[in-house]
C-alpha cells in the first residue's frame, strides 16, 4: 500500500461490517432522490460561466428511455471558446504550487466520497450499470484523485536537484571538459491545454482519471463527455460541479457538451490544444492522431483504445474458480468494457465439462432493470449496440455454434435488453478478433499451452489476459510470453476486469494504447509532463 493512500472500497467495507442492507438502502434512497431532479436544462461551463446554446441534446436513460436532462449542443465555436479559456488560465495554474494543486484534488476526492451514493445512482440511471458496478466506479474515481495527489506530493512535484562541482581550470568547451559550478534542476513541466474526451462506459472514473492526471500536473482542461448516441453528460456535469466546489480556478477545467464531429474534432484539430487524453475505439483514437499529424501539429496523446481480451483454461485449472472469474468478466455491465473478457481458449480434454458448467452459470444470471439488486445484466447502451450484438449472433449461427443466449429479452421497459451469449467458433472467426462491446463470449479449444498463448496473442489488441492453471510450467510460460498489459493468473473474482488503483497498472499494449504506461500507477502522471533540465552556473 502506498504511504498516505488507501483504496475507498465502499461495498467491501459495508460487507465486512455486516451492513449490506444499509448499503442497499443508501443506494435505493439515492435513486429516489436523483430521479426527482431529472428533466432540467444543464449548461456548458466556459471560464466558470454557464453558457446556453440555441439547440439542446436530450439525454435519456438506456434503462427505460426516461428523460434525464437537456444539455447544450455545442459546436466548433463553443470548443474554441473553451480552448481559449483554458489557454488563458494555463500560465497561472502551471505555476501554482504542486501542494496546492494536490490539495484541490484531495478536496474533490472528499466531495465525491461524501456524495458517492448520489453520484452512483445518477451513473446507474445514465448508463445502465448495477449498483455494485456504479459504486465501484465512483470509488475508482476517488482512488485516482487520492493516489495521484499522493504521487505528486511524494515526488515533490517531480523536481529533483543536483549539482556539478566546479574546477579552477578554464578550457574551451568540449564533452567532459572542466567547467564552473552548476546547480541543476531536473523538472517535469506541463504541456498546456489538454482535451479530455471521455467514454460512455466509465464516465466517472475514466473521466476523473484522465482529467486529474492533466490537472494535478499543471495542465488546463477542456472536458467533453460522451454526447452522441451513448450519452453520459449528467455525470460530466457532476464532475464539473465537484471540481468547482473543490476550488479549481476559473478556466482551468471547462465543460463542453456537443457532437464529436464538431466539439471533439475541434479539440483534436485545434493548434492551441497541446495534448489529448482519450478512451474509446481504435478507429476514433487513430483518426485524431492522424488528423493532428497531417495538420503538422505536435500533440501529446494519452489514449486507451480497446481490447479483445482472452482467457486460457487449462486441464490443470480449478474449474469452479475459472468459471467464477470468467462469467463475471464476460457479462458484467453486459460486456461493455474495454477490459471485458470476450475469448476463451479451453484445453480440449475438458471442453465438454467446461462448456456445460459455463452455460449453466450463464443461464442463471438475472437480466432486467439494473437498479434492482437481483439483476446482474442490464440494458445495452443504445440501439447501435443492440444491432452490433444481433449481427455477431447471426455470424455465430452461420459459422459456429450458439450454445446459449442470443435473444432480445422483452421487458416492460423501453430498453435494449439481451441474453448473454456463449458461442463456439474457430479461432479465425471474426468474432474472435473484433471488439464487440456486447455480452458475447466466444469459446474454442487448444491442445498445448504454446498454441493457446499463440492464439491469445493473435489480435491487434493487448489490454488484458488471464490464465487458469495450477501447473507451474504453464504459469511460467504464460507469464513470459503473453502480450498484454494487464495479466491475471487464477483470479477468483474476475478474469480480466477490475484493476485496483495503486495495486495494478491498467495499461494497453499494441493497439490498446500508445505509451506503454498505465492508469493508477507510478508512471501515469509523467505522460502529462515533459522533462526539462535547468542549469544555473555560479
Amino acid at each position: 500500500m502506498e504511504k498516505g493512500f488507501e483504496n475507498e472500497s465502499t461495498y467491501k467495507k459495508f460487507l465486512e461490517m455486516g451492513k449490506e442492507s444499509e448499503f442497499d438502502k443508501l443506494f435505493d434512497d439515492a435513486i429516489i432522490h436523483v430521479k426527482r431532479e431529472f428533466g432540467k436544462d444543464y449548461p456548458i461551463f466556459i471560464n466558470g460561466e454557464a453558457v446556453k446554446m440555441p439547440e439542446t441534446l436530450e439525454e435519456r436513460s438506456p434503462i427505460d428511455a426516461s428523460l434525464i436532462g437537456k444539455f447544450q449542443k455545442g459546436g466548433r465555436e463553443t470548443a474554441r471558446a473553451a480552448i481559449a479559456s483554458a489557454k488563458a488560465a494555463f500560465p497561472a495554474w502551471s505555476e501554482t504550487d504542486y501542494k496546492e494543486r494536490a490539495g484541490i484534488m484531495r478536496t474533490a476526492a472528499d466531495l465525491f466520497s461524501k456524495n458517492k451514493f448520489r453520484i452512483a445512482a445518477i451513473l446507474s440511471i445514465e448508463n445502465g450499470k448495477s449498483r455494485y458496478e456504479s459504486i465501484g466506479e465512483v470509488d475508482e474515481a476517488i482512488d485516482f484523485l487520492r493516489y495521484y495527489s499522493n504521487e505528486v506530493i511524494t515526488n515533490k512535484g517531480f523536481v529533483r536537484k543536483t549539482k556539478i562541482i566546479g574546477s579552477s581550470k578554464k578550457t574551451l568547451g568540449f564533452q567532459g571538459s572542466p567547467g564552473g559550478s552548476e546547480l541543476i534542476s531536473i523538472r517535469m513541466r506541463p504541456y498546456g491545454v489538454f482535451g479530455v474526451i471521455a467514454p460512455f462506459n466509465f464516465p466517472i472514473s475514466i473521466s476523473i482519471g484522465m482529467s486529474s492526471g492533466a490537472l494535478i500536473t499543471g495542465n488546463t482542461v477542456v472536458f467533453k463527455p460522451s454526447s452522441t448516441d451513448n450519452m453520459t453528460m449528467l455525470t460530466g456535469f457532476e464532475i464539473y460541479k465537484i471540481f468547482e466546489s473543490a476550488g479549481l480556478p476559473k478556466g482551468v477545467f471547462n465543460f463542453v457538451t456537443g457532437p464529436g464531429s464538431e466539439v471533439g474534432d475541434e479539440i483534436s484539430a485545434n493548434p492551441d490544444v497541446a495534448g489529448i487524453a482519450f478512451t474509446g475505439s481504435k478507429g476514433t483514437g487513430m483518426g485524431m492522431i492522424s488528423k493532428s499529424i497531417n495538420a503538422g501539429q505536435h500533440k501529446v496523446f494519452v489514449v486507451e483504445m480497446g481490447g479483445k481480451n482472452p482467457v486460457i483454461v487449462s486441464k490443470h485449472a480449478d474449474i469452479e474458480t475459472a468459471l467464477n472469474g470468467i462469467v463475471g468478466a464476460a457479462f458484467g455491465y453486459s460486456g461493455q468494457k474495454c477490459s471485458a473478457l470476450s475469448r476463451v481458449y479451453v484445453e480440449k480434454s475438458i471442453k465438454d465439462e467446461f462448456l456445460s458448467k459455463l452455460v449453466e452459470r450463464t443461464r442463471k444470471l438475472g437480466i432486467g432493470d439494473p437498479l434492482k439488486k437481483e439483476n446482474y445484466i442490464g440494458p445495452l447502451i443504445s440501439e447501435s449496440a443492440f444491432n452490433r450484438y444481433a449481427k455477431a449472433i447471426d455470424e455465430s449461427k452461420r459459422s459456429g455454434r450458439l450454445l446459449y443466449g442470443g435473444n432480445r429479452v422483452r421487458t416492460s421497459m423501453n430498453g435494449f435488453y439481451v441474453e448473454p451469449a456463449v458461442v463456439e467458433v474457430n479461432h479465425d472467426n471474426p468474432i474472435m478478433h473484433t471488439e464487440l462491446f456486447a455480452p458475447i463470449l466466444a469459446v474454442t479449444t487448444y491442445e498445448d499451452i504454446k498454441n493457446a498463448v499463440y492464439m491469445a496473442n493473435d489480435t491487434e489488441y493487448g489490454l488484458c489476459a488471464s490464465l487458469y492453471s495450477k501447473s507451474r510450467k504453464e504459469i511460467d510460460y504464460f507469464s513470459a510470453n503473453i502480450r498484454a498489459g494487464v495479466v491475471y493468473i487464477n483470479r477468483l473474482s474476475s478474469a480480466t476486469t477490475g484493476a485496483i488503483v495503486g495495486k495494478h497498472t491498467f495499461v494497453g499494449w499494441k493497439w490498446s494504447g500508445l505509451t506503454g504506461k498505465g492508469t493508477g500507477s507510478k508512471n501515469y502522471l509523467q505522460q502529462f509532463m515533459r522533462e526539462q533540465s535547468l542549469s544555473v552556473s555560479k
